[in-house]
């Protein structure tokens, strides 16, 4: 099979963080062809969708001491083909958000790719539908208290009435910009103001869960069915557990109460062609839905010795 991942750049990835790359060895490792984009390399010609395309080789990282050891140079390109993506079996979008209006763009193209011919992971639309913060709040059930707004007087009534509260921008990622708000904090109004882009943009808020302090774990969905977690946990005064500020990831279980919000999530996943999916919950509740680029695939294998890389590629060629 051949498998084109829409990616950030090679040299920006971390071999042994980033997803991307593990699905990339992963499919290498099963005897497929593995070629790489940007999403700034994407047309439409004759209504089709066609990338400048480099055929990649991968040096396999391996595991030494409980750690992962690079081998460099980690990887190998040849000269990019302008090809139709429909010549690809598979059509992987790992693009990093925020979702731009670049990022939408891009998506827009990729519907040019005949889904009888080629599968797209995840879909354009399921992307384009799914906010990573405000997708979540459909399924009322397994969620905390939340709100979406923009307006300093609904923020702050609600942060009084659940006593602190969690404000996250809607485009964020990797913890970037989330705050902690109390009512009684004198840059409460400014952090609004800053967060808000002064009342253009909503943001959401959450009310603030203790359990937060224990970890906020990533749960990876393959086709709506948990496939392996990873538990990240806030160190010295962050409260954040996300790895990109420092969280510590530990080995963990998926509990029942969990596999009941994987239950919940799944069919809705499955409906918007949204396959390879990562949930963050944290305290039994769902916080997060990531669906463009999810991450956690080393962390997990590394703590479980699992090759989740190996289940996903299986998948997509099953």
């Amino acid at each position: 099979m051949k498998f084109a991942f829409i990616i950030d750049p090679l040299s920006q990835l971390d071999p042994s963080h980033d997803t991307s790359v593990a699905l990339m060895e992963a499919a290498q490792g099963l005897g497929h062809e593995i070629w790489v984009t940007e999403a700034q390399n994407l047309s439409v010609v004759d209504s089709q969708a066609w990338a400048l395309l480099e055929p990649v080789q991968l040096t396999p990282i391996e595991q030494s001491g409980g750690r992962w050891v690079v081998k460099q140079p980690w990887y190998k390109r040849e000269n990019a083909v302008l090809l139709p993506l429909e010549s690809m079996d598979a059509v992987l979008m790992r693009t990093d958000p925020p979702v731009t209006i670049p990022y939408l763009y891009a998506t827009y193209i990729l519907d040019y790719i005949n889904p009888e011919k080629t599968l797209v992971i995840n879909s354009p639309k399921g992307i384009r539908t799914a906010n990573e913060k405000m997708y979540a709040l459909q399924f009322q059930e397994a969620i905390p208290k939340t709100i979406v707004s923009q307006d300093k007087a609904v923020i702050r009534q609600f942060v009084e009435e659940q006593g602190a509260g969690v404000l996250k921008p809607l485009g964020g990622k990797a913890g970037e910009g989330i705050l902690f708000l109390e009512p009684s904090d004198r840059n409460f109004n400014s952090i609004i103001e800053v967060s808000t882009q002064q009342r253009r943009e909503p943001v959401m808020v959450q009310a603030y869960l203790p359990a937060a302090k224990d970890g906020d774990k990533r749960i990876i969905l393959l086709d709506g069915t948990p496939i392996g977690a990873v538990n990240r946990i806030p160190t010295g005064k962050e409260f954040r557990g996300n790895m990109a500020v420092g969280g510590r990831v530990a080995k963990t279980e998926i509990t029942p109460r969990e596999q009941e919000i994987c239950a919940q999530v799944a069919p809705k996943l499955q409906q918007d062609g949204l396959y390879f999916v990562g949930i963050d919950v944290i305290g039994g509740y769902l916080t997060e839905v990531n669906v463009t680029s999810p991450t956690g695939i080393r962390e997990i294998d590394l703590l479980n010795g699992t090759r989740l890389g190996e289940k996903v590629i299986e998948w997509v060629g099953h």
